[in-house]
């Protein structure tokens, strides 16, 4: 064994494996891991400004997000595994958000959306002391969604990429109303 001679090697009984011995079924079973978490993501929604409106937008009927797996907004964050900025976050917000992050299981997420939680926006003036200059410097971001506000189709876009990131591959994209439009034959007689 690694760092232990004094240590008795215990050897795997007849019909056991090894853990060098890994099946290839593993790899098909954390494929399948993978594409429920992409496809169940459970954001918490951490809005600050004006991006706000447009994230709760972006969960009304006209865009529905839940189409793509993030059909409630936590208010916990022990209960989610996004936090998505939608908004300016100050220097004395900044230990209520590194909190909230640590409390979140693990495997988490995090999206910065607008201009003001990815740079600072309008408010990273010099003369503006309290204004943390993207919310990157708190926590580590993984999708940024620009835009003062990005429109709510922008965050659909968002959490698309998340779950591109997540699995390693991208889900089609569902045509208006959420099912697949069927495909129209060209009217014949008509120039």
């Amino acid at each position: 064994m690694d760092g232990c001679d004094s240590c008795p090697s215990i050897e795997p009984g007849p019909g056991y494996q090894t853990t060098a011995e890994v099946p290839p079924m593993l790899g098909a079973v954390q494929m399948l891991v993978d594409f429920c978490r992409a496809n169940s993501i459970w954001p918490m929604t951490f809005g600050l400004a004006c991006c706000a409106l447009e994230m709760m937008a972006a969960g009304m009927a006209r865009v529905d997000i839940s189409r793509f797996g993030s059909e409630v907004f936590r208010p916990s964050p022990r209960q989610c595994d996004l936090m998505i900025f939608a908004g300016t976050v100050n220097k004395k917000m900044a230990p209520v958000v590194m909190r909230l992050y640590e409390q979140m299981p693990s495997p988490k997420w995090v999206i910065a959306m607008g201009n003001c939680a990815i740079s600072g926006g309008p408010f990273c003036i010099e003369e503006n002391y309290n204004v943390i200059e993207g919310v990157d410097r708190l926590v580590p971001v993984d999708i940024y969604i620009p835009g003062c506000p990005p429109r709510p189709e922008a965050v659909i876009e968002g959490v698309l990429k998340l779950q591109e990131l997540i699995t390693g591959k991208r889900n089609p994209l569902p045509q208006l109303g959420g099912a697949l439009a069927p495909k129209r034959e060209k009217p014949t007689g008509i120039s």
